[in-house]
């Protein structure tokens, strides 16, 4: 029988030039000596201490495809972005209890509260269908994170975000709500349920016991704090309907506690902020979301608002100030809306900069007593595809066309807006061959029509360094993650 036909010879690249060691037997056996050594060593004596800190970091939307296109963005295969050499690594499973294809709502339920709930809802059992006017106004259906599980035992806690604080993950340290949507009074109105009954999402965060005890909260999304009459600092307007600025009311529940509560919203103000003489700290550096970190770099942005890194800094330094320990969620938020967009390149630049601030973090602090978990929430639908030549640019075109003598990029989408992009209705798929696909703002190949690129549905990683660091293998449940880090940590229900 013919086997060619699945599997392509290519030309060899012009490019390609094989890396001296990789041609010697001996080199392949010693990288896997070394790994061994590595496995064996670590098997030797397990990190049983306990953990005074528990740093989370989520990569939202951050596939295992998506980590992999990241170590080709960054030049070669053989790379590992930080996290990947981590010593214990496992697969969770991010289904919701109604859905297949999770979102970042019920996947956050998960991940900090340890129970499964329905899409679309935050820090509430599956009691609650989304959108329900009335039954997460029931507290025996709220579940508890481990955020507050660490303010119970004294630690210290706090949150950061490239996207809206509001937003659906970093919710989950604080909120209980049927609804993801209800970030501000007025989406409540619009679901045609009441505001008073319901508490929005930003109003939990300032008023509500586990965010009024948050000491960092940084991220984006002024807009949900004011009042639609009022500008923020670049002029732009609230999106509230109650008269309230509730950024004000923060700063004044810290003064009637006697606390030194900072109010920030330019990178200028976080620097020339004293975290030795800062209580608690609110940093809300955008309108809305965090530009892409990208963006960032290609505009004036660098100097007017603080990367990932530097937010996780800032929190690291002030958390450490408790004696007790601390516990710090860090989401990478803007990752999975660049997958939604089919912008690939934001996607890779975003998971690039989510493993730096991974990287400072491991180095600010001790794997003897912090332990850090990273995970994400759920996948996305790109996968990587083609035969590309080892090192080529990931954001290019496979080196081979396709059946109908077009070209087709080596990272494409199931679905969603790249589909415009790429096929027209009457002449079908469009040349590529004179595009520039490794733009920023191309929307790479998607089969089917989409304005939003979907999730995906099958297993997420998660990667462990620290105390307790050998309970993260295997494949499970999302919902343990948070188990296995407070009894780490041996705080909430799951200590010792």
């Amino acid at each position: 029988p013919d086997l060619t036909e699945h599997h392509p010879r290519l030309h060899a690249s012009r490019d390609f030039v094989a890396l001296e060691e990789e041609l010697e037997t001996r080199f392949w056996h010693d990288k896997a000596q070394s790994i061994l050594a590595d496995k064996l060593a670590g098997l030797q004596k397990l990190n049983e201490n306990r953990a005074k800190n528990v740093i989370l970091f989520m990569g939202d939307g951050m596939s295992i495809h998506t980590i992999a296109a990241t170590r080709d963005f960054m030049g070669d295969s053989n790379k590992q972005v930080f996290f990947e050499k981590f010593p214990y690594l496992g697969l969770s499973k991010t289904y919701a209890v109604d859905e297949r294809t999770p979102d970042s709502a019920n996947t956050a339920t998960a991940y900090l509260t340890g129970v499964k709930a329905n899409y679309g809802t935050i820090g509430v059992n599956a009691q609650v269908q989304r959108g329900d006017c009335v039954a997460a106004t029931n507290a025996s259906t709220h579940t508890q994170s481990i955020a507050q599980w660490a303010q119970e035992a004294g630690k210290w806690a706090g949150i950061v975000t490239t996207a809206r604080v509001t937003h659906a993950s970093p919710a989950g340290t604080y909120a209980h709500t049927a609804d993801r949507n209800w970030e501000y009074d007025g989406e409540i109105i619009a679901s045609n349920c009441s505001p008073e009954l319901n508490t929005d999402i930003a109003r939990q965060l300032v008023e509500w016991p586990v965010g009024q005890e948050l000491r960092v909260i940084m991220g984006g999304g002024r807009l949900n704090f004011r009042d639609k009459s009022m500008h923020d600092e670049v002029g732009v307007l609230g999106a509230r309907s109650d008269g309230r600025d509730l950024i004000k009311d923060w700063q004044e529940i810290k003064r009637q506690q006697g606390a030194e509560g900072k109010y920030v919203w330019s990178l200028k103000g976080l620097r020339e902020t004293d975290l030795s003489k800062t209580d608690y700290l609110l940093g809300l550096f955008e309108t809305s979301h965090l530009p892409y970190h990208g963006d960032r770099q290609r505009t004036h942005y660098e100097e007017a608002e603080p990367s990932l890194s530097d937010m996780t800094e800032a929190a690291i330094k002030m958390l450490s100030r408790n004696e007790k320990g601390f516990f710090l969620f860090v989401e990478s938020g803007r990752i999975d809306m660049a997958h939604h967009d089919t912008k690939a390149r934001k996607a890779l630049e975003d998971t690039q900069e989510f493993a730096a601030a991974v990287e400072m973090a491991r180095k600010m602090t001790s794997e003897e007593d912090t332990l850090i978990v990273v995970t994400s929430d759920h996948s996305h639908t790109m996968s990587i595809n083609g035969y590309p030549y080892r090192r080529q640019n990931i954001l290019t075109l496979a080196p081979n066309l396709a059946d109908d003598e077009l070209p087709f990029t080596i990272l494409s989408y199931a679905n969603g807006p790249g589909f415009a992009d790429t096929f027209s209705s009457e002449t079908g798929r469009i040349d590529l061959s004179r595009v520039d696909t490794t733009r920023e703002e191309f929307e790479f190949q998607a089969t089917v029509p989409l304005s939003s690129e979907t999730h995906g549905a099958e297993d997420v990683g998660v990667f462990a360094s620290g105390p307790f660091e050998h309970l993260f293998t295997g494949n499970y449940e999302q919902s343990s993650i948070p188990a296995m880090m407070a009894y780490a940590a041996n705080m909430g229900p799951f200590a010792k």
